[in-house]
């Protein structure tokens, strides 16, 4: 059974940075897909950014230049960097991982498929 726990969220003001950590135990294989995603009450959770086995990574056009993901393979542990942060970043969010490379099945997302989920971790900007 994989497991995932986030750690890192907080409160921050804006511009300020904030580092999630996503420590994944359970796995079966050596390499994984992993990602961050966010969500806020009401609205639907949406991909922040994604690092693949080979470390190539994609990101959400409103975090690009801000956010950089970065992954531990020794260690599975999944890292979101988060610098120049806005109030528009406040959110819950999530961690994400499935087994091997990134697949891509939904035509509607830029973002891989996941099989496994955190419980979130909660990122608040205040002005």
């Amino acid at each position: 059974q994989v497991q995932l726990v986030e750690s890192g969220g907080g409160s921050v003001q804006s511009g300020g940075s904030l580092r999630l950590s996503c420590a994944a135990s359970g796995y079966t294989d050596s390499s994984h897909c992993m990602g961050w995603f966010r969500q806020v009450p009401g609205e639907e959770r949406e991909g922040v950014a994604a690092i693949d086995t080979d470390d190539s990574t994609n990101y959400a056009d409103s975090v690009k230049g801000r956010f950089t993901v970065s992954m531990d393979h020794v260690n599975n542990i999944v890292y979101l960097q988060m610098n120049s942060l806005k109030p528009e970043d406040t959110a819950m969010y999530y961690c994400a991982a499935d087994s091997g490379s990134c697949t891509y099945t939904d035509s509607d997302t830029d973002f891989p498929d996941f099989n496994y989920w955190g419980q979130g971790t909660q990122v608040t900007v205040s002005l």
